[in-house]
C-alpha cells in the first residue's frame, strides 16, 4: 500500500484535529461504558450488536491470503450495514495510512509489530444522520476509488475538510485491546515506524504458529486473537439487555 504526499498530508492534518477536539470533548463528560469481549480466526468476522441499530464488528481483511495481507478492520456499522466508510473509520484518520483501526500486516506492519500495538484508541460516529453526512464529505475528499461523487479540490476539499471536523465533534471514544494471539512472525526487519511496537509485542500474549504456506514470509501471519473492546458510549445510551453499562467519565 503506497501513499501519495497529498492523501497522506490530509490524513495527518485531520488526525492530529480530531485528536485535539476529542481531548476538549471529553473532559468533565459522563458516558455509558460497556465492555465486549470475542475472538477471531484468520478470515473469520466477529460482530455484536450495541444498541440502536449499531454494530461493531471484526472484519477479515479481503483478500487476505491472496493479497498477501492477513489480520482484521475494526468496524462500527449499521444493521444492515449503510456502506463505506463505516461508523468508526470517518471519524479515525489517518484515513489514508496505518491507522489504529486495522488490526493486520498492513503498511508494512509485520504480524509481531500488529500485535505489539496494543492497546489501540479510536472514535465512531452513533447518528445515522452524521453517518450519512461523514460518508458524503469523505467522498468529497478523495476517499473512494469507485467516485460516487466528483472529487474536489481547493476551497471544495477544505470545506469537506472542515465539515468532517465539525461532524466528529460528536464521536465517541473507544479502546481495542488484545488479549492473546496466535501468529506466524514475519522475517523482515522492522521498519524504522514500527520498531517500538516491535519490543512491545512480548507484553501480549501470544504463541507461535508455523506459517500456512509452508514457508517463511517477509510479513507473517495473523492466524487468531482474543481480544477486548471498551466503548464509551452517550449517557443515554440504550444498549441490548445482555450488554452490562456502566456509567463513567468519557475516555480521552
Amino acid at each position: 500500500m503506497k501513499l501519495n504526499s497529498s492523501a497522506r498530508g490530509i490524513g495527518i492534518c485531520l488526525a492530529l484535529a480530531f485528536a485535539g477536539m476529542a481531548a476538549i470533548g471529553s473532559r468533565a463528560a459522563t458516558c455509558a461504558r460497556i465492555v465486549l469481549t470475542g475472538q477471531a480466526a484468520a478470515g473469520q468476522q466477529w460482530a455484536q450488536p450495541i444498541g440502536q441499530g449499531w454494530v461493531f464488528r471484526v472484519l477479515p481483511i479481503q483478500p487476505a491470503r491472496q493479497s498477501g495481507y492477513t489480520g482484521w478492520d475494526l468496524v462500527v456499522d449499521r444493521d444492515p450495514p449503510a456502506g463505506y466508510p463505516d461508523a468508526l473509520l470517518v471519524a479515525t484518520p489517518p484515513y489514508y495510512s496505518i491507522s489504529e483501526r486495522e488490526v493486520a500486516t498492513t503498511f508494512g506492519l509485520r504480524a509481531q509489530d500488529a500485535i505489539g500495538w496494543n492497546p489501540r484508541s479510536f472514535r465512531f460516529l452513533t447518528d445515522p444522520d452524521a453517518l450519512r453526512e461523514s460518508q458524503k464529505q469523505f467522498r468529497a475528499l478523495g476517499g473512494t476509488k469507485i467516485w460516487t461523487e466528483k472529487p474536489q479540490t481547493g476551497s471544495r476539499q477544505q470545506a469537506a475538510e472542515q465539515r468532517l471536523l465539525e461532524i466528529n465533534r460528536r464521536s465517541s471514544p473507544g479502546q481495542f485491546r488484545i488479549l492473546d494471539a496466535k501468529i506466524t512472525p514475519g522475517i523482515a526487519d522492522a521498519a524504522p515506524f514500527a520498531q517500538r511496537w516491535a519490543l512491545q509485542s512480548l507484553r501480549t500474549p501470544h504463541t507461535i504458529a508455523p506459517s500456512s504456506l509452508g514457508y517463511a514470509t517477509p510479513l507473517g501471519e495473523l492466524d487468531w486473537m482474543r481480544f477486548s473492546i471498551t466503548l464509551w458510549l452517550p449517557a443515554n445510551w440504550r444498549a441490548p439487555q445482555a450488554l452490562h453499562s456502566t456509567p463513567a467519565p468519557c475516555s480521552q
